[in-house]
């Protein structure tokens, strides 16, 4: 562990993170948490003078975490109950007592079901009314066994609690009328938003910006956190008028929120920024990652893969689509519930790099092999996974996780 005890002592701390995988060109931009070349809201004052940089080499070790091949438990597989049938899951997780709440999209509904994977009760149903949904895109379990699920348009959050009763309904303000691009609810109520903003410009030379922002258990917003680099987007020839394309193994900014942790990243770069849940920089994550040239190998072993997709997009493949010059470091990172920080690493065309974890004291904790399916939610001794079969099939699943000895 590396302290700094002079170098950041300003209110304003400088993350430099190299733009290099986000376009054929290798230009370099310095964001700030709290300063940035668009201010759009008020600024928040960040407290760094106590943060520490903690950096770790994963490659020289040999811990490694394993989940288990079978799964502990499997809700949705249960063909003569019609709780288990779902439409379009968009959110689930784990509350204390080893029950677990599903958000299903389609039918505007969360259901509970206990450790056995029997059906609980459910809460919800489509309109505009208190406990209803329009549009139910995500959950958060809070203190408590609250939960919180994020609605659009416009994006809010309603609030049950574990029983089912409604407790609230919380809408921003200023109204975010599409739903945020990444972030989550604390526990003491606060919740994280993000949204992208920019110019679409049909030659990918304007890079969007994604606008952390900070709201109070009210809805207001208190100011931004951090404004990053995001995705640079521009048009091809032969996609539909205003459809617009990202280029091709592009970085991005990456956002995570969850009990006292917020994580602030771009997928550039080997770095994390850990804050609190007082919005003050706690650590700065860092380890050693060579960059990985993009070769006409990999384009040519991707565009294989793609048109083997169910219904592939001819514009997906254009010749006119940019190429980074070189792979991300990551593709998503995640908070643990027992407040472990892992990161998913971004991979080639037919590879798999698997998960780094790190520690709550920044430290790197374990290796992981990728899961075969989307992870809903790490915990101390668990991974919940959305795994959807072949013919579109969908289930929660429990893994059990096992730690290094």
């Amino acid at each position: 562990m590396i302290t700094l005890n002079q170098c950041l002592q300003s209110l304003v701390v400088a993350l430099a993170l190299s733009l290099g995988a986000c376009s054929q060109k290798a230009p370099s931009e310095t964001w700030n948490v709290n300063s940035s070349r668009q201010a759009l809201s008020e600024p928040l004052t960040i407290d760094s003078s106590n943060a520490q940089i903690v950096t770790s080499i994963p490659a020289s070790s040999e811990a490694t975490c394993t989940f288990s091949e079978e799964p502990v438990l499997v809700i949705g597989d249960d063909e003569e109950d019609d709780n288990q049938w779902f439409s379009y899951i968009w959110g689930a997780g784990r509350l204390s007592d080893g029950s677990i709440a599903v958000v299903d999209n389609d039918l505007y509904e969360v259901r509970v079901f206990d450790a056995s994977g029997r059906h609980l009760r459910s809460m919800g149903q489509r309109g505009e009314g208190p406990g209803e949904f329009t549009n139910p895109t995500s959950l958060w379990i809070t203190a408590g066994d609250t939960l919180w699920v994020g609605n659009y348009r416009p994006w809010s959050y309603t609030v049950f609690t574990a029983q089912g009763q409604f407790v609230r309904r919380i809408l921003l303000d200023p109204v975010y009328q599409n739903r945020s691009r990444a972030g989550g609810v604390l526990e003491n109520g606060y919740t994280v938003n993000a949204r992208e903003v920019g110019m679409y410009t049909p030659g990918f030379d304007v890079p969007h910006t994604m606008v952390v922002e900070i709201h109070n258990p009210d809805g207001k917003l208190v100011g931004h956190l951090a404004q990053i680099p995001h995705i640079t987007y521009g048009t091809v020839s032969e996609a539909p008028e205003n459809l617009y394309l990202y280029p091709l193994f592009e970085a991005n900014a990456e956002v995570d929120a969850l009990g006292s942790t917020i994580v602030l990243a771009h997928g550039s770069k080997p770095e994390i920024q850990v804050l609190d849940d007082e919005f003050n920089l706690q650590m700065t994550i860092r380890w050693p990652e060579p960059n990985r040239e993009v070769t006409r190998a990999d384009i040519r072993a991707w565009r294989e893969d793609y048109r083997t997709l169910r219904s592939p997009a001819r514009y997906m493949l254009s010749r006119e689509r940019p190429v980074a010059d070189v792979f991300p470091v990551m593709s998503s990172v995640r908070i643990g519930r027992d407040g472990r920080i892992w990161v998913r690493q971004y991979d080639r065309p037919r590879e798999d790099r698997g998960w780094l974890a790190f520690g709550a004291d920044g430290n790197f904790f374990c290796h992981m092999a990728q899961t075969p399916s989307y992870v809903q939610e790490f915990g101390a001794d668990y991974v919940l996974l959305l795994h959807e079969s072949e013919l579109g099939v969908q289930t929660v699943q429990i893994h059990r996780l096992t730690l290094p000895s």
